[in-house]
């Protein structure tokens, strides 16, 4: 029996709000990999952790990628921890990069901390503890918070997946405006969604392929499989040079993080979440276009929002009203409110009560709490209290889902296209 021996290798917090991608350097590395035959087993894997951390990079994306535990593992150690010294934020007060390596199974025990890793907060003293435990190699960068990612990128189940594309800038262009050319953009969509999604958000005019930072990145195509991801690729057209490009296999648009849950009672901070719930009052608009209401079930309610950079989106979830019964999709950061990513509605409240209508065709008037109706034309009075059961139109539809667009999603939130593919 031949048993394949493998070194592992996770990456994280390498890169911050002024530059830098931690894929970059993964993809970096790949390639110094490949220039000493050194070969990378599957695709490099890109693993978006909680959204709702408290110290996170600027995507929340960790690597990894695993080798042949073999006489090239010191040279693969060395090409890694060279490339991070070299390409890391390290004066970004918040970048502590950390690197693990890691020849040991994939168990139980690490399956486990990268669950908690996408769901709960780990603390660094905690996952130096996980890597005393497995017997890891740790390099940690400034306080090395990095390794936490790292750890959980090593060991995190992937069930649902897509692909991403990524290619890169030179260096020369860091910074400057993108050269894409946005009409190859929309023709690349119209060939290949929904095989390829999230390209274009066509509410916004905003090319979701092109990042808004000064990070190496010159664009990215997300797909369900390899096959689209490569023509897509064909199709959009650039002017500028493209320095190298990398396929990551990722968690990204999976709805990996959403914990369902049947008690509003259960949430906590700094996670994410699905349940179910009636709308205690009307939304409200507040300063600053942010969108509010409050949910409840039995067991507790909390506040939840559509903040401004949804858009359209709040328009949408200004249409619900008190007792409706609708499913939330979101998390849980430092506030004690429920950011909305998505919605289902479950039941609508299409009932509205009117005061009963006199012979006359005047609406009747309130006489008086208990003491009926009376009509303020012709002078009518009733002792009856019972207002009239109306039916009203609503613009949302019973199990329909509704989304916030494409250029205020998560890289976590699922997409409702890849949702009615049934993946």
């Amino acid at each position: 029996m031949i048993i394949i021996n493998f070194l592992y290798i996770g990456i994280d917090d390498t890169d911050s709000n002024e530059g830098m991608c931690t894929t970059y350097l993964a993809n970096s590395i790949i390639n110094k990999f490949k220039e000493n035959n050194i070969e990378i087993i599957d695709f490099p894997l890109l693993i978006r952790l909680n959204p709702f951390a408290k110290f996170k990079t600027r995507g929340n994306g960790a690597v990894s990628f695993k080798i042949l535990n073999d006489d090239k593992t010191d040279l693969a150690k060395k090409i890694v921890l060279d490339e991070i010294k070299s390409l890391s934020m390290f004066e970004a007060d918040n970048t502590n990069p950390g690197v693990i390596f890691y020849t040991g199974e994939i168990n139980q025990e690490l399956i486990d901390f990268s669950k908690k890793a996408m769901n709960s907060i780990i603390t660094i003293d905690e996952a130096k503890e996980f890597v005393d435990k497995i017997n890891a190699d740790a390099h940690m960068f400034k306080n090395g918070r990095g390794i936490i990612g790292s750890l959980a990128a090593i060991g995190y189940q992937i069930d649902d997946f897509t692909y991403e594309l990524l290619s890169y800038r030179i260096p020369d262009n860091y910074g400057k405006n993108r050269k894409i050319d946005e009409k190859s953009v929309l023709k690349m969509d119209k060939q290949t969604y929904p095989d390829t999604f999230e390209n274009y958000d066509y509410t916004e005019n905003y090319m979701a392929i092109e990042p808004k930072t000064p990070c190496p990145v010159l664009y990215g195509i997300r797909s369900n499989n390899i096959e689209s991801l490569k023509k897509a690729e064909t199709i959009v057209k650039v002017l500028e040079p493209i320095e190298s490009s990398c396929i990551f296999k990722t968690n990204q648009h999976t709805d990996d993080h959403i914990q369902k849950i049947d008690n509003i009672s259960d949430l906590e901070k700094y996670s994410s979440y699905s349940f179910k719930g009636e709308l205690k009052n009307n939304p409200i608009t507040i300063e600053g276009g942010h969108v509010f209401f409050k949910i409840k079930d039995e067991t507790a309610e909390i506040e939840c929002a559509a903040y401004e950079p949804t858009k359209n989106f709040r328009k949408i979830v200004l249409k619900l009203v008190k007792g409706d019964i609708i499913e939330l999709y979101g998390g849980i950061g430092k506030e004690n409110t429920f950011n909305i990513e998505k919605f289902k509605v479950i039941k609508l409240n299409n009932i509205k009560y009117k005061n009963p209508i006199c012979e006359c065709g005047k609406t009747l008037s309130s006489a008086g709490k208990g003491k009926g109706f009376k009509c303020k034309k012709c002078g009518f009075k009733t002792k009856d209290n019972d207002k009239i059961a109306t039916i009203i139109k609503r613009d949302l539809i019973e199990g329909e889902f509704y989304e916030t667009p494409i250029s205020a999603r998560r890289h976590l939130a699922k997409p409702l296209c890849r949702m009615n593919l049934g993946v």
